[in-house]
């Protein structure tokens, strides 16, 4: 669901030089401070529980030496984490500069520096320029992005043998707790929008593009996560 704060307007600042832009996006509101917040919060306490059991499905995989494709990656998590587990490099795509900028500072202080290429934009209109990868990850992507089943198919085309998502469970609190996260958004004139995707259309999108389930679990009343493998 859509935590994180779209307070910034698009376009309000320059990423850092070597980032690559591209058109600016609803997710360019995301902030600085809520960006250091979140990494402040993963230094002291680790990945949250829905991404530590997508990082732990995907280790249980084997990520030794594999490549990763990181989409809307926020602060990096995913990718340090397999990094440190054995992965042998990254690409992040990420539409908010200021998450970016707070990935790129923990992948230095990780000294990661060269392990990690940082794409700035929306996935969809860099999808053709980006290469695909062993893992493709979307951790609490899909549901805030306008063309779910676009994303979802041009991501999992991207990967050759593990794709990990991370969404909101389709249950009643789950969409009454999104349609008040809605609410608020649209009376602070914020442009982002959360979803409750059905995980059967999920699944179809991916099958359609050769990926089969693996792993899928709930964390807490509003998360799932699901692995699935390259046929």
């Amino acid at each position: 669901m859509a935590d994180r704060d779209a307070t910034r307007s698009p376009g309000h600042r320059q990423p850092q030089a070597g980032v690559t832009v591209t058109t600016t996006s609803p997710f360019e509101a995301y902030n600085e401070k809520t960006a250091a917040a979140d990494l402040r919060r993963y230094r002291k306490r680790g990945p949250r529980s829905w991404t530590r059991t997508l990082i732990e499905g995907l280790k249980a995989e084997g990520v030794e030496g594999a490549t990763l494709l990181d989409i809307g990656g926020g602060i990096g998590v995913i990718q340090q984490e397999l990094l440190a587990a054995g992965a042998d490099r990254a690409i992040s795509v990420e539409a908010s500069s200021a998450y970016l900028d707070a990935a790129r500072q923990e992948n230095d202080r990780r000294s990661h520096s060269g392990r990690v290429t940082y794409r700035h934009g929306d996935f969809v209109e860099l999808a053709e320029s980006v290469p695909p990868a062993d893992i493709v990850t979307l951790e609490r992507v899909l549901n805030v992005y306008p063309d779910w089943e676009r994303l979802a198919a041009l991501s999992a085309a991207r990967a050759r043998r593990l794709y990990g998502v991370v969404f909101p469970r389709d249950t009643r609190f789950v969409r009454l707790v999104i349609f008040g996260i809605n609410f608020v958004l649209r009376v602070q004139r914020k442009r982002v929008r959360a979803a409750v995707i059905p995980s059967d259309a999920i699944e179809r999108v991916v099958r359609e593009n050769g990926l089969s389930p693996h792993f899928s679990a709930t964390v807490g009343l509003a998360w799932q996560v699901a692995l699935y493998r390259r046929l």
